[in-house]
């Protein structure tokens, strides 16, 4: 229901930095848990990281503990996913997604996805 659109992939040296965005739209922004999401060619997709709606709850992958951040700013409509310190592994298609509900984003089941940006990190 929620149309979600990433943007700020790119390709990225390793020890590099690069913010993604997912600009949201519609009334359930504000009161939807978000998340990101990655997959790499022959790999399962994985949870990156979520945020519940206000933000009170923050949950990452042990793969980018210490290195993403994951924020909103539901007055924009916007959350983002500042990735410091990339490695070759962190090379994936990443997709933003919500739901209502924060059990779904924790399933993996959002039921809101975006189109997905690609990442790559190189020398």
């Amino acid at each position: 229901q929620e149309e979600l659109v990433e943007s700020g992939g790119g390709l990225v040296r390793p020890g590099g930095s690069l913010k993604l965005s997912c600009q949201g739209s519609g009334p359930m922004f504000s009161i939807s848990a978000m998340a990101w999401f990655r997959q790499a060619p022959g790999n399962q997709r994985e949870m990156v990281a979520a945020i519940t709606n206000y933000g009170s709850t923050i949950r990452y992958a042990d793969a980018v503990k210490g290195r993403f951040t994951i924020s909103r700013d539901n007055a924009k409509k916007l959350m983002f996913l500042q990735m410091n310190s990339l490695e070759p592994e962190d090379t994936a298609v990443y997709y933003c997604a919500s739901d209502r509900y924060w059990n779904n984003i924790l399933e993996a089941r959002p039921n809101n996805w975006g189109q997905g940006t690609q990442v790559t990190v190189s020398s």
